[in-house]
């Protein structure tokens, strides 16, 4: 799945194994590559993300990534936790695993959208389960999207750019329609 390949040697019985392991690395187009300071976290163009995973390392490479497109994220290692860090920093993007130990991801997302501030969030299904049967179980739980780990970095990228452009014309039409209504209230009132 990651497009690399493994090998084993051996001199013969009782003399150890030895295994090779070949990924390709990940190269990004000298245009993606920052050539700036990144913008601060409060950047309105930027999300607050919240990346939930009981794999450690995986929750800290993704959001490592994450960062460098100068996004605020935050991490969370279980379910528990993850709902307090929702509730405490607001974010517009959660990335839940389903296989958490305790409370699974299902039953995470089905709180989170029981939650009136998490109305707008996207939460995203970040697992190894990729059935259509899990795929189905997550949208009745609440999730916006299901991807499959290994993550595929473009897909995910995709997703926030569509849902910071939808965000964004949201907030800009909420702002617009406010300053009709104040427009038209005070030409009444003159």
């Amino acid at each position: 799945m990651h497009g690399g390949h493994v090998q084993a040697f051996s001199a013969g019985r009782g003399q150890g194994s030895e295994f090779l392991v070949c990924l390709p690395r990940l190269s990004l187009p000298v245009s993606t590559l920052p050539i700036t300071a990144a913008p601060s976290a409060s950047s309105p163009n930027k999300l607050r993300i919240l990346v939930v995973d009981d794999n450690r390392d995986a929750a800290e490479s993704l959001a490592l990534l994450l960062e460098a497109d100068a996004h605020h994220v935050f991490v969370a290692y279980d379910g528990v936790f993850a709902l307090e860090k929702a509730r405490i920093e607001r974010p517009d993007v959660i990335l839940l695993d389903i296989g958490l130990p305790g409370m699974d991801g299902y039953s995470v997302a089905q709180a989170l959208r029981q939650n009136n501030e998490m109305e707008g969030a996207l939460l995203i299904a970040l697992t190894g389960y990729g059935q259509p049967d899990d795929q189905e179980k997550s949208i009745a739980a609440g999730f916006d999207e299901h991807l499959v780990k290994p993550v595929d970095i473009e897909k995910l990228q995709q997703l926030l750019h569509s849902y910071q452009t939808s965000a964004f014309l949201d907030r800009h039409n909420r702002q617009l329609e406010a300053g009709i209504e104040t427009a038209s209230t005070s030409s009444i009132w003159r």
